[in-house]
């Protein structure tokens, strides 16, 4: 396991410097079909969608969405970035939200902030919210532990009743 270190040793002779020595390999060495990165996996960079952008439709992702255009339709995403120049019309559901521009319509979310520009005009539901200085806010706030079950845990009441 230990061995004595050559630091102090006379060097090699002349006659073993000119054959090629064998590699060196070590056990401490992991091979390369074991190796395993410990360094979590590159997040996918967001979609954005520019200022100059119209959307009519609903939007639906795993991933993050940054808007900076116009959006007439429903969002949901993991993390959704609402811009400054931005205005969405429709319901959004996000883990994540973060409103820098106008929404019009429900707000549904893990956690929910609102900067000094935001303009909302509708219901949060949210599990966290944060609300800065200088934002406007026209609707009602009610916090839930899940505000993404749209249902609310009542359907399953309900088929529960139903079997019975």
């Amino acid at each position: 396991m230990f061995s004595k270190s050559k630091i102090n040793e006379p060097g090699p002779k002349a006659s073993e410097t000119e054959t090629p020595a064998a590699p060196v390999t070590s056990s401490a060495t992991i091979p390369p079909a074991d190796f395993k990165s410990s360094a979590p996996k590159s997040k996918p960079a967001p979609s954005i969608l520019s200022s100059d952008l119209t959307i009519k439709g609903n939007l639906k992702t795993t991933g993050d969405i940054q808007i900076e255009g116009q959006v007439e339709g429903d969002i949901r995403a993991h993390l959704l970035t609402v811009g400054e120049t931005a205005t969405v019309k429709g319901e959004v559901m996000a883990d994540d939200v973060v409103v820098n521009g106008r929404i019009v319509g429900r707000v549904r979310g893990l956690k929910v902030r609102l900067t000094s520009t935001a303009r909302v005009e509708g219901d949060i539901i949210h599990k966290t919210i944060a609300i800065e200085s200088g934002a406007h806010f026209e609707g009602s706030v009610q916090r839930q532990d899940n505000p993404l079950d749209v249902n609310g845990g009542k359907s399953k009441a309900a088929a529960a009743d139903k079997a019975d």
